[in-house]
């Protein structure tokens, strides 16, 4: 049965599009090096006829789909199971043309394949934006991937999440129907906004194949401060202050701690200190408008007048001298990964109660466990903070996981609860958090996305064992 599978995938596609054994095997591990586990085949259909077949042929075998883009998933939500049932995983990486662009209508039409950074220079070639930004998996991603765990990124706090940046979607169902979805309307008040459920569903009620994304005005001036501050109180008081003094020109708010910024000088070359003095928390935030009038004193008038609690700041007008500061940001997750594994939290709360929860949370972890490290840094902008534990001494991490990742976890979970946050706020849940958002969620949330999980796959075959 699973030979016959295979020669009907093959003849579909093209044998040279169908991957078995040791050729599939780097499709069936994640980014982080986390999870891995096996499927029957990595196929690589190269549109959406193709896609719809190869669906059809797996409900007909009973195996299950793991749809899957640049595998940058980071919590093992487009990878396969080590055991329980057979699995293909479909990879849409050769899907990546950009079938449409309207520049008057705002709009780009485009395949799940496209690459992130090739659907912004796409749209920069027509002088427009689109405004996604992520940072450490930003030249991987892939649109179909970042749609499905409803991505976030750098640019949240102006523009929204990635459901925020859609308007149409092509979605192939579990039973090989196309829906298509791709219409351009900014209003389309016939029902039920269906394109939500296949955003951040992480592959599980479909595979989207290709979208239309929301573009904007290009801009054309642009300020980025580097700012030390004495701590995160002190950040989420600039933030207001300066929404307050400029506006929707605000595009970007990232906070970033000591211990982050010593693991990116420690792993990543051409890194240095922004400041000739070290400071505990520095902030990056960014102005942007699409008037060509320079933003460098509005933003510079802004930061001196907000008072006590900025102990240095500099501000840039140039892309190239920002991007030093922003290669600080980018690689914190780069500089996590090359020195080995630690205990990740991607964690929402109020924006104003961001540094109740890193006070809150440093005080519980630190009380339980000596010797700690704590890396936090991430989104003030839009409440979003990655706040990862492991210990000092790298060589002791994988034993310190292995015997502590729960109580952490749920020590850090705890304060966000508290706090009335979330426990996944751009990654989404995957493998990583299944089972543990049982305890966070309301059940009546989780019967009613049962429910609708029931009603598109009542087998159970798209991207089993994630998010449900």
């Amino acid at each position: 049965m699973t030979s016959n599978l295979i020669q009907s995938l093959s003849a579909l596609m093209g044998s040279d599009a169908v991957l078995t054994g040791e050729l599939a095997a780097p499709y069936c591990a994640d980014w982080r090096g986390r999870y891995s586990g096996n499927a029957l085949a990595v196929v690589f259909p190269a549109d959406t006829r193709q896609v719809s077949e190869a669906v059809k042929l797996c409900a007909v075998h009973q195996v299950a789909i793991v749809p899957q883009g640049g595998n940058t998933s980071l919590c093992g939500g487009g990878v396969p199971l080590q055991t329980g049932c057979e699995q293909v995983v479909l990879n849409l990486s050769r899907m990546d043309r950009i079938r449409a662009i309207d520049p008057v209508n705002y709009t780009m039409t485009v395949e799940a394949g496209c690459r992130l950074a090739g659907v912004r220079a796409a749209a920069e070639q027509q002088d427009r934006l689109f405004p996604l930004g992520l940072t450490a998996i930003a030249p991987h991603c892939e649109i179909g991937g970042n749609l499905s765990t409803n991505a976030g990124g750098i640019g949240v706090l102006r523009y929204g999440n990635a459901r925020d940046l859609v308007l149409g979607l092509e979605v192939v169902l579990p039973d090989g129907r196309v829906w298509n979805g791709l219409r351009s309307l900014r209003k389309d008040n016939t029902g039920y906004d269906l394109k939500q459920l296949f955003i951040g569903a992480e592959g599980t009620l479909g595979i989207i194949t290709a979208a239309v994304l929301k573009l904007f005005p290009r801009p054309q001036a642009e300020a980025t401060a580097c700012v030390a501050v004495s701590g995160p109180q002190v950040a989420v008081a600039l933030l207001s202050h300066l929404r307050a003094t400029c506006g929707d020109k605000i595009s970007a708010f990232e906070i970033i701690s000591r211990s982050s910024l010593d693991l990116v000088f420690q792993y990543i070359a051409d890194t240095r200190e922004p400041f000739s003095a070290g400071h505990e928390w520095i902030v990056i935030a960014q102005l942007a408008d699409v008037l060509p009038a320079p933003l460098d004193k509005d933003l510079r008038g802004a930061l001196l007048s907000f008072g006590a609690g900025i102990i240095e700041f500099d501000i840039t007008a140039s892309k190239d001298y920002a991007e030093r500061w922003w290669a600080l940001r980018k690689n914190i997750s780069e500089a996590q990964k090359r020195e080995g594994i630690s205990i990740k939290h991607d964690v929402s709360v109020p924006v104003s109660s961001v540094a109740a929860f890193i006070a809150s949370a440093d005080a519980a972890l630190r009380s339980a466990y000596a010797g700690i490290r704590i890396v936090a840094f991430g989104h003030l902008g839009d409440g979003n903070i990655h706040y990862n534990v492991s210990l000092l001494d790298a060589s002791q991490n994988r034993l310190f996981i292995e015997q502590h990742e729960h109580d952490v976890n749920r020590i850090v979970y705890e304060v966000v609860r508290k706090l009335e946050g979330s426990i996944s706020a751009e990654h989404g849940l995957g493998q990583l958090k299944r089972v543990v958002i049982r305890d966070y969620k309301d059940l009546l949330e989780l019967e009613l996305m049962r429910t609708v999980k029931q009603a598109l796959d009542p087998r159970g075959l798209m991207n089993p064992g994630k998010v449900i």
